[in-house]
This record gives C-alpha cells, structure tokens and sequence, in this order.
C-alpha cells in the first residue's frame, strides 16, 4: 500500500510537470527545464553523503574509535544484507540519526551524541534499523528524482510568469502568474507526501531488521520528546533526512502539508499495530 501511495503521488508530479511544460514551452520548455534541474541534483546526489556530514559537522569513526556502535551497525546490515556503510558521530546533544549516500555500496550512517547516552542498546538497534532502511530501500534515489522533478516545476513556473508577461498573445498573463505560485507549491506537498511515505516504510522495514517494531517506537517517542527541548543548529536543506525533524517546524493544519516527516504518534501507531501483529 505504501508503494501504490508513492507511485500516485509521483504520477501526480509527473502530470504536474508535464501540463506546465506543455504551457510554457512544449517538449522544448519541459526538457531544458528537467536538464537544467536534472544537473543540479544529481551533483548533490553524486555528493550528498560528503555535504551532509559536514552540514551536521560529522566525523567518520572506525571500529577501534566507536567499537560498541561500529559491532551493532556491521551486525544490523547483515540481517539487511548490505555492505557495511560508514558510520559516523555528529556533535550534536540532541538524540537523533540519520543515513545518506547514492547507494549501498557508498553509504553512511550518523548518529549524534545525544541519542549514544539517552537510548537503550535495543532502542538504538531500532534507530539504526531505520537508517539502514533508507539505505536498503535506496530512499536517496527517489529523494534526488522528486526534488529533481519539483525543481523542474520551480523553473518552469518561472519561465511561465516570464511568458505571461512578456507575451500578450500565445499566454494569458494571470494563468501564468498562477502557474508560477502554484506549480511549485503543489510539487512541494507532493515532493513532502513522498518522503511522508518512505518514513513509514523505513520504518517497517527497520522493524523488520531488529525484529523489535516497540523498540523503535520507544525510541521515537524519546527522540520527538528531546528535539522539542533541545536545538540543534543544523541547515533546514540536511533537516528532512534525520530520524525525527530535529528543526520541529511541523505541526497540524497547512503546515504539515510541507512536512517531510509524519506525526511521531502515527509512526508510532503503525509500529504498535505492527507489533501486535507479530506477536499473533
């Protein structure tokens, strides 16, 4: 179900493009745009795991440096069946995580000092489940097509304010001042819907890892508690990857449309239900 919901929302930023890039340029319009949007975010893939590390100012550890976390990573990706990922430690107080890098072979796994000296060892199994989730997943690649495909928008919607000034007679000047408000607005709930959606599944799927779903959900409720409480100076752009928003800026209402992580008590919910359901 999870997957059917990604892969409709995905058709709805496809739609989405296409019928803005069919206003403002035709095929032409549509293929710059993808181009020149296409560059840009596959460089941040091709480099992702390098820049979010030093955004988080992270260090990388060996075995002998952190040898408790490194046993616990090495023994979680084999359950996963995936190569052993770097892992990291960020100098941040407030426990929280993260994973990135263009694909198993070439990732990483974060955590922060915080989250070492709160959790429990079975907590943070489930934590680092979920990384390896993402990971496992290959939830990187499909955060670099839709932001590739929501920045196409963006430039789209640009060139269809432009042409609705500049063009009095093929474009109606209000459509595309429309166009240039809407179109990315709407590619940003949906760009946020998406990554909504690969939480959960890197949850289940991190569930599935430790063989602990309560584990995770205790560790969760911890880490939403904390970052409420704690601030972490980290850019907004690294932000969406961590396990919870370690920015807070979500809530109810409008503002959660533009919400990269679900409600922690509907994670939670779904790992409870989860649990349950193991346990028949």
């Amino acid at each position: 179900m999870n997957n059917i919901k990604v892969f409709a929302l995905m058709a709805g930023m496809t739609a989405l493009f296409g019928a803005i890039g069919g206003y403002v340029g035709g095929q032409s319009g549509m293929t710059i745009a993808l181009i020149f949007a296409g560059l840009m975010n596959f460089f941040m893939y091709y480099n992702s795991s390098k820049m979010v590390l030093r955004m988080y100012g992270a260090k990388v550890v060996t075995a002998s440096q952190a040898p408790d976390l490194y046993a616990m990573v090495d023994r979680l990706r084999q359950r996963a069946g995936l190569p052993m990922p770097t892992v990291a430690i960020a100098p941040h107080q407030q426990p929280n995580a993260f994973a990135t890098g263009r694909n198993p072979e070439n990732a990483v796994v974060c955590v922060t000092e915080g989250i070492l000296s709160l959790v429990t060892p079975d907590e943070l199994e489930g934590v680092i489940a979920h990384e390896l989730a993402h990971i496992k997943n290959r939830d990187m690649l499909l955060q670099t097509f839709t932001a590739t495909m929501a920045g196409a928008i963006s430039m789209l919607g640009n060139m269809a304010l432009f042409m609705g000034r500049s063009d009095d007679e093929g474009h109606n000047p209000m459509a595309g001042l429309l166009m240039a408000i809407l179109g990315p607005i709407a590619a940003m709930i949906i760009q946020a819907a998406i990554s909504r959606q690969r939480e959960f599944k890197a949850d289940r799927v991190g569930a599935e890892i430790s063989g602990r779903p309560m584990s995770l959900a205790n560790a969760l409720l911890k880490l939403d508690a904390y970052a409420k409480r704690i601030p972490m100076d980290v850019a907004p752009a690294a932000a969406p990857l961590a396990q919870v928003n370690p920015l807070q800026a979500f809530g109810g209402g409008m503002v959660s449309m533009f919400s990269t992580h679900p409600r922690t008590e509907d994670r939670v919910a779904a790992l409870k239900a989860l649990g349950n359901r193991t346990h028949e």
